[in-house]
């Protein structure tokens, strides 16, 4: 029994913990977004700014050779998690100025791509310089899948209305690159994101080609007519 209520007390100081820490940071972010609201910053720019520092990390991804790989990687596994800074407030700042627009929305979905495609340029461009052809091709791939990842939802979504199946969405994409980056695993990922992002472009296919057949009842009702 008294283990057990060791048990709970501990579970309780580490759920305060955690909420306090959730709670602080939320305070911090809030804090954050209302200085940028009252510096009247265009949220785009904030979107603009995120690209800039992804395709800091690219540099770096694409600047490292096989002594530097480590530490470079690294590098840049910290600036992904710093650019995440940007893809928080500027949605935050746009609705606290009053300046959600629908190009605002646009704006964001395709620096977004460019961002994406910087990071895995950057990787391109290192696994080239060493002279890894078959990363390279491998590389070049996950870029694409990574694309074709948001186009078959924004085509799917102009026919069908929704179309959010699959795994491999943007953010667990990028946790991905940053573990990769942080702990120098990058193959590894690359292969995990390569195939993950290959079933979520089939399994969108599939879903869409369901949803636009005709229902065999309308069908009936059509002939039935």
């Amino acid at each position: 029994m008294a283990d057990s209520a060791t048990s709970a007390n501990r579970s309780g100081v580490n759920r305060s913990w955690t909420s306090a820490f959730g709670r602080a940071c939320g305070v911090l972010l809030d804090t954050i977004v209302r200085w940028l609201a009252l510096s009247r910053i265009n949220p785009n720019v904030l979107t603009f700014m995120g690209l800039v520092v992804n395709t800091w990390a690219a540099i770096l991804f694409g600047s490292a050779n096989a002594l530097t790989q480590r530490r470079m990687f690294f590098y840049a596994g910290l600036v992904i998690i710093f650019s995440g800074f940007f893809d928080l407030v500027d949605g935050q700042v746009a609705r606290a100025t009053n300046r959600v627009t629908r190009f605002g929305a646009f704006f964001d979905s395709v620096v977004d791509r460019y961002s994406d495609a910087s990071q895995f340029l950057g990787l391109l461009i290192f696994y080239a310089r060493g002279e890894r052809f078959f990363y390279v091709v491998l590389t070049a791939f996950v870029m694409v899948s990574a694309i074709m990842v948001s186009y078959t939802r924004a085509r799917a979504e102009s026919l069908i209305g929704s179309c959010r199946v699959g795994f491999m969405e943007r953010p667990e994409r990028l946790v991905l690159v940053i573990i990769g980056a942080l702990f120098n695993r990058m193959a590894p990922v690359l292969w995990v994101i390569a195939v993950l992002s290959t079933l979520t472009v089939i399994h969108r296919m599939r879903y869409t080609w369901t949803r636009t057949q005709d229902p065999p009842s309308a069908a009936k009702a059509g002939q039935a007519a």
